[in-house]
């Protein structure tokens, strides 16, 4: 079995697709924008709802290191949320840790700064600026 985050970035995945590719050099996968989609424009109109833009993102993967993440333009409200969750995210080292927290903060919010715990050597909090919820952290 196999549970895989799906992210709704509501009219603002591509964007976020090209920052995760910048920032955490991400790679991206499959790209089906609603236009390219085999069943009529009025099943799609149920995601999205409204003036639809068929060049958005109906559905797109990613993998950051060895995890697959996908994405959508969801139902297009140009409001994403992100509430109940973070990803981690497990550097190799202080330093990649560090490079890692500063490029997700970059037009985000840091919720706790990047510093030594208990329990690693590097450890960190940060809203991206799409509002999703990293935890950076690297073993001690």
């Amino acid at each position: 079995m196999l549970v895989q985050p799906y992210l709704f970035f509501d009219g603002r995945c591509e964007e976020a697709l090209e920052f995760y590719r910048s920032a955490l050099g991400a790679e991206i996968g499959d790209l089906m924008r609603f236009k390219d989609s085999p069943e009529p424009p009025q099943a799609a109109e149920g995601c999205m709802p409204g003036a639809m833009d068929m060049n958005k993102v109906m559905h797109a993967s990613f993998k950051v290191g060895e995890t697959t993440i996908m994405a959508s333009d969801g139902r297009n409200t140009g409001k994403p949320v992100f509430q109940g969750f973070s990803l981690s995210l497990a550097a190799a080292n202080e330093s990649e840790a560090q490079r890692l927290f500063d490029r997700l903060a970059d037009g985000g919010q840091v919720q706790m700064p990047l510093g030594k715990t208990f329990f690693a050597a590097a450890f960190g909090m940060v809203a991206d600026r799409f509002g999703v919820s990293w935890m950076v952290m690297a073993e001690a």
